[in-house]
Protein backbone atom coordinates (compact mmCIF):
# COMPACT_ATOMS: atom_id res chain seq x y z
CA UNK A 1 0.00 0.00 0.00
CA UNK A 2 3.00 2.57 0.71
CA UNK A 3 4.43 1.76 -2.48
CA UNK A 4 0.84 2.82 -4.37
CA UNK A 5 0.41 5.69 -1.95
CA UNK A 6 4.23 6.64 -3.51
CA UNK A 7 3.58 5.54 -7.17
CA UNK A 8 0.41 8.15 -6.57
CA UNK A 9 2.01 11.23 -4.98
CA UNK A 10 4.59 10.91 -7.78
CA UNK A 11 1.95 11.10 -10.85
CA UNK A 12 0.78 14.25 -9.06
CA UNK A 13 4.08 16.37 -10.21
CA UNK A 14 4.48 17.03 -13.99
CA UNK A 15 8.31 17.27 -13.82
CA UNK A 16 8.52 13.82 -11.81
CA UNK A 17 6.23 12.09 -14.65
CA UNK A 18 8.23 14.03 -17.23
CA UNK A 19 11.93 12.96 -15.86
CA UNK A 20 10.12 9.16 -15.85
CA UNK A 21 9.42 9.33 -19.22
CA UNK A 22 12.72 10.80 -20.26
CA UNK A 23 14.48 7.58 -17.82
CA UNK A 24 12.21 5.13 -19.85
CA UNK A 25 12.85 6.49 -23.22
CA UNK A 26 16.25 6.14 -22.22
CA UNK A 27 16.56 2.71 -21.11
CA UNK A 28 14.56 1.76 -23.96
CA UNK A 29 16.78 3.01 -26.18
CA UNK A 30 19.49 1.56 -24.36
CA UNK A 31 17.98 -1.97 -24.76
CA UNK A 32 16.84 -1.71 -28.50
CA UNK A 33 20.02 0.45 -29.59
CA UNK A 34 20.94 -1.85 -32.08
CA UNK A 35 17.56 -2.18 -33.62
CA UNK A 36 16.92 1.90 -33.59
CA UNK A 37 20.51 3.01 -34.72
CA UNK A 38 19.69 3.51 -38.65
CA UNK A 39 23.64 2.90 -38.91
CA UNK A 40 26.80 0.69 -37.67
CA UNK A 41 28.14 3.30 -35.21
CA UNK A 42 31.91 2.26 -35.49
CA UNK A 43 31.62 1.77 -39.38
CA UNK A 44 33.59 4.53 -41.23
CA UNK A 45 33.43 6.32 -44.34
CA UNK A 46 35.71 9.42 -44.88
CA UNK A 47 33.74 10.23 -48.12
CA UNK A 48 30.68 11.25 -45.99
CA UNK A 49 32.98 12.92 -43.12
CA UNK A 50 31.88 15.96 -41.18
CA UNK A 51 28.64 15.95 -43.27
CA UNK A 52 25.97 18.64 -41.26
CA UNK A 53 22.79 17.04 -40.15
CA UNK A 54 20.38 15.69 -43.31
CA UNK A 55 17.78 13.05 -43.36
CA UNK A 56 20.18 10.82 -44.92
CA UNK A 57 22.49 11.52 -41.05
CA UNK A 58 19.72 13.34 -38.47
CA UNK A 59 22.74 14.18 -36.26
CA UNK A 60 25.15 14.45 -39.21
CA UNK A 61 28.67 12.72 -39.33
CA UNK A 62 31.95 12.82 -37.67
CA UNK A 63 35.26 13.44 -38.35
CA UNK A 64 35.83 9.72 -39.91
CA UNK A 65 32.23 9.60 -40.97
CA UNK A 66 30.67 7.65 -38.34
CA UNK A 67 27.08 8.65 -37.45
CA UNK A 68 26.75 10.70 -35.02
CA UNK A 69 22.84 9.54 -33.78
CA UNK A 70 23.57 5.97 -34.35
CA UNK A 71 26.65 6.89 -31.84
CA UNK A 72 24.64 8.86 -29.29
CA UNK A 73 21.91 5.61 -29.71
CA UNK A 74 24.88 3.34 -28.62
CA UNK A 75 26.25 5.57 -26.50
CA UNK A 76 22.99 5.43 -23.68
CA UNK A 77 23.79 1.74 -23.15
CA UNK A 78 27.03 2.79 -22.06
CA UNK A 79 26.36 5.56 -19.97
CA UNK A 80 23.36 3.49 -18.07
CA UNK A 81 25.35 0.32 -17.82
CA UNK A 82 28.44 2.02 -16.37
CA UNK A 83 25.87 4.40 -14.49
CA UNK A 84 24.13 1.45 -13.06
CA UNK A 85 26.71 -1.13 -12.17
CA UNK A 86 28.67 1.54 -10.42
CA UNK A 87 25.99 2.53 -8.17
CA UNK A 88 25.52 -0.85 -7.78
CA UNK A 89 28.65 -1.10 -6.29
CA UNK A 90 28.59 1.67 -3.39
CA UNK A 91 25.14 1.57 -3.09
CA UNK A 92 26.03 -2.72 -1.76
CA UNK A 93 29.03 -1.28 -0.06
CA UNK A 94 28.27 1.71 1.85
CA UNK A 95 24.69 0.06 3.10
CA UNK A 96 26.76 -2.69 4.25
CA UNK A 97 29.17 0.29 6.09
CA UNK A 98 26.47 2.29 7.20
CA UNK A 99 24.66 -0.34 8.77
CA UNK A 100 26.90 -2.29 10.54
CA UNK A 101 28.91 1.60 11.82
CA UNK A 102 25.38 2.91 12.80
CA UNK A 103 23.86 -0.24 14.02
CA UNK A 104 27.57 -1.35 16.36
CA UNK A 105 28.59 1.57 16.87
CA UNK A 106 31.53 1.79 19.25
CA UNK A 107 34.92 1.23 18.07
CA UNK A 108 33.33 -0.38 14.75
CA UNK A 109 31.59 2.88 14.35
CA UNK A 110 34.93 5.21 14.50
CA UNK A 111 36.79 2.91 12.65
CA UNK A 112 34.36 2.52 9.54
CA UNK A 113 33.73 6.32 9.75
CA UNK A 114 37.33 7.19 9.48
CA UNK A 115 37.74 5.15 6.66
CA UNK A 116 34.97 6.68 4.81
CA UNK A 117 36.16 10.28 6.00
CA UNK A 118 39.79 9.05 4.72
CA UNK A 119 37.82 8.39 1.02
CA UNK A 120 35.31 11.45 1.01
CA UNK A 121 38.11 13.97 2.02
CA UNK A 122 39.39 13.84 -2.02
CA UNK A 123 37.59 15.21 -4.74
CA UNK A 124 35.37 12.47 -6.57
CA UNK A 125 37.42 13.05 -9.83
CA UNK A 126 40.68 12.97 -8.73
CA UNK A 127 39.90 10.04 -6.34
CA UNK A 128 38.57 7.93 -9.62
CA UNK A 129 41.66 9.15 -11.66
CA UNK A 130 44.26 8.05 -9.33
CA UNK A 131 42.11 4.37 -8.69
CA UNK A 132 41.88 4.34 -12.61
CA UNK A 133 45.62 5.41 -12.65
CA UNK A 134 46.12 1.94 -10.84
CA UNK A 135 43.83 0.07 -12.66
CA UNK A 136 44.17 0.85 -15.84
CA UNK A 137 41.82 2.81 -18.26
CA UNK A 138 38.39 1.28 -19.60
CA UNK A 139 34.72 0.99 -19.06
CA UNK A 140 35.13 -1.59 -16.81
CA UNK A 141 37.42 -0.06 -14.50
CA UNK A 142 35.60 2.93 -14.48
CA UNK A 143 32.77 1.41 -12.67
CA UNK A 144 35.11 0.40 -10.24
CA UNK A 145 36.68 3.89 -9.66
CA UNK A 146 32.91 5.13 -9.52
CA UNK A 147 31.51 2.93 -6.91
CA UNK A 148 34.44 3.56 -4.83
CA UNK A 149 34.27 7.39 -5.02
CA UNK A 150 30.42 7.17 -4.24
CA UNK A 151 30.54 4.26 -1.35
CA UNK A 152 30.97 6.98 1.33
CA UNK A 153 27.71 9.13 0.46
CA UNK A 154 25.95 5.78 1.15
CA UNK A 155 27.82 5.07 4.34
CA UNK A 156 27.26 8.22 5.66
CA UNK A 157 23.84 8.23 4.96
CA UNK A 158 22.65 4.82 5.49
CA UNK A 159 24.73 5.32 9.39
CA UNK A 160 23.03 8.38 9.90
CA UNK A 161 19.39 6.50 9.27
CA UNK A 162 20.18 3.68 11.10
CA UNK A 163 21.53 5.81 14.45
CA UNK A 164 17.97 7.23 14.57
CA UNK A 165 16.21 4.03 14.07
CA UNK A 166 18.27 1.31 16.00
CA UNK A 167 17.23 2.79 19.63
CA UNK A 168 13.02 2.80 18.46
CA UNK A 169 10.96 0.79 20.52
CA UNK A 170 10.09 -2.13 17.62
CA UNK A 171 13.62 -2.82 17.65
CA UNK A 172 14.22 -2.65 21.34
CA UNK A 173 10.69 -5.05 21.28
CA UNK A 174 12.82 -7.48 18.87
CA UNK A 175 15.89 -7.55 21.38
CA UNK A 176 13.89 -8.31 24.31
CA UNK A 177 12.52 -11.05 22.42
CA UNK A 178 15.79 -12.74 21.32
CA UNK A 179 15.68 -12.09 18.01
CA UNK A 180 19.51 -11.90 16.41
CA UNK A 181 21.07 -8.85 14.74
CA UNK A 182 20.95 -9.88 11.27
CA UNK A 183 16.74 -10.82 12.10
CA UNK A 184 16.70 -7.26 13.58
CA UNK A 185 18.51 -5.71 10.82
CA UNK A 186 16.94 -7.11 7.62
CA UNK A 187 13.53 -7.12 9.40
CA UNK A 188 13.37 -3.94 11.47
CA UNK A 189 15.91 -1.74 10.86
CA UNK A 190 16.94 -1.86 6.81
CA UNK A 191 13.45 -1.28 5.79
CA UNK A 192 13.14 2.20 8.05
CA UNK A 193 16.26 3.53 6.09
CA UNK A 194 15.55 2.85 3.04
CA UNK A 195 13.81 6.38 1.89
CA UNK A 196 16.87 8.16 1.66
CA UNK A 197 18.95 5.30 0.16
CA UNK A 198 16.16 5.47 -2.67
CA UNK A 199 16.85 8.81 -3.41
CA UNK A 200 20.39 8.61 -3.04
CA UNK A 201 20.50 6.39 -5.33
CA UNK A 202 18.56 8.24 -8.27
CA UNK A 203 20.93 11.16 -7.24
CA UNK A 204 24.32 9.06 -7.61
CA UNK A 205 22.76 7.94 -10.90
CA UNK A 206 23.19 11.50 -12.33
CA UNK A 207 26.65 11.88 -11.16
CA UNK A 208 27.86 8.71 -12.12
CA UNK A 209 27.11 8.72 -15.69
CA UNK A 210 28.32 12.37 -15.42
CA UNK A 211 31.62 11.10 -13.80
CA UNK A 212 31.93 8.53 -16.74
CA UNK A 213 31.68 11.07 -19.34
CA UNK A 214 34.54 13.04 -17.76
CA UNK A 215 36.87 10.32 -17.67
CA UNK A 216 36.09 9.26 -21.00
CA UNK A 217 36.65 12.53 -21.84
CA UNK A 218 40.16 12.67 -20.57
CA UNK A 219 40.72 9.11 -22.00
CA UNK A 220 40.19 7.27 -19.38
CA UNK A 221 36.70 5.94 -19.46
CA UNK A 222 35.55 4.13 -22.72
CA UNK A 223 37.85 3.25 -25.27
CA UNK A 224 37.65 3.55 -29.03
CA UNK A 225 36.29 2.74 -30.97
CA UNK A 226 33.16 1.62 -28.99
CA UNK A 227 31.03 5.17 -28.80
CA UNK A 228 30.80 6.96 -25.31
CA UNK A 229 28.61 10.63 -24.92
CA UNK A 230 32.39 12.05 -22.88
CA UNK A 231 34.22 10.58 -25.75
CA UNK A 232 32.70 12.00 -28.21
CA UNK A 233 32.40 15.28 -26.97
CA UNK A 234 36.22 15.48 -26.48
CA UNK A 235 36.29 14.29 -30.42
CA UNK A 236 33.97 17.13 -31.24
CA UNK A 237 35.43 19.61 -29.17
CA UNK A 238 38.31 19.68 -32.19
CA UNK A 239 35.92 20.54 -34.36
CA UNK A 240 33.39 22.95 -32.81
CA UNK A 241 33.52 25.75 -34.95
CA UNK A 242 33.16 23.86 -38.42
CA UNK A 243 31.14 20.52 -37.07
CA UNK A 244 29.35 22.12 -34.31
CA UNK A 245 27.08 18.60 -34.14
CA UNK A 246 30.01 16.40 -33.05
CA UNK A 247 29.44 18.28 -29.33
CA UNK A 248 26.39 19.69 -29.30
CA UNK A 249 23.97 16.38 -29.61
CA UNK A 250 26.08 14.43 -27.24
CA UNK A 251 26.67 17.27 -24.82
CA UNK A 252 22.60 17.73 -24.79
CA UNK A 253 22.16 13.97 -24.44
CA UNK A 254 24.13 14.04 -21.07
CA UNK A 255 22.40 17.17 -20.02
CA UNK A 256 18.78 15.78 -20.24
CA UNK A 257 19.98 12.65 -18.90
CA UNK A 258 21.70 13.71 -15.62
CA UNK A 259 18.41 17.02 -14.99
CA UNK A 260 16.21 13.67 -15.54
CA UNK A 261 17.84 11.42 -12.78
CA UNK A 262 18.16 14.73 -10.58
CA UNK A 263 14.49 16.19 -11.19
CA UNK A 264 13.31 12.61 -10.55
CA UNK A 265 15.50 12.38 -7.15
CA UNK A 266 13.88 15.39 -5.80
CA UNK A 267 10.46 14.17 -6.29
CA UNK A 268 11.59 11.08 -4.74
CA UNK A 269 12.89 12.94 -1.88
CA UNK A 270 9.70 15.44 -1.53
CA UNK A 271 7.15 12.00 -1.98
CA UNK A 272 9.56 9.75 0.59
CA UNK A 273 9.62 12.97 3.51
CA UNK A 274 6.97 12.03 6.11
CA UNK A 275 6.51 15.43 6.84
CA UNK A 276 5.85 16.34 2.96
CA UNK A 277 4.12 13.20 2.25
CA UNK A 278 1.54 13.68 4.94
CA UNK A 279 1.29 17.29 3.72
CA UNK A 280 0.85 16.34 -0.18
CA UNK A 281 -1.69 12.86 0.65
CA UNK A 282 -3.62 15.76 2.40
CA UNK A 283 -3.85 18.59 0.56
CA UNK A 284 -3.26 17.33 -3.34
CA UNK A 285 -0.49 20.12 -3.94
CA UNK A 286 1.51 19.11 -5.91
CA UNK A 287 5.84 18.12 -5.33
Amino acid sequence: MRGRETLALLFRSPTAIVAGAVLVALVVTAVLGDSLAPHDPTATDVSNRLQSPSTAHWFGTDELGRDVLSRVIEGAAVSLKVGAVAVGISLVAGVLIGLVAGYYGTWVDDVLMRLSDVLFAFPAMLMAIAVLAILGPGSTNAMIAIGIVYTPIFARITRASVLSVREEVYVRAARSAGAGDLRIVGRHVLPNVTAPIIVQTSISLAFAILSEAALSFVGLGTQPPDPSWGRMLSEGRGFIEQAWWMAVFPGLAIFVTVLAFNVLGDALRDVLDPRQRSAMAGTGVTP
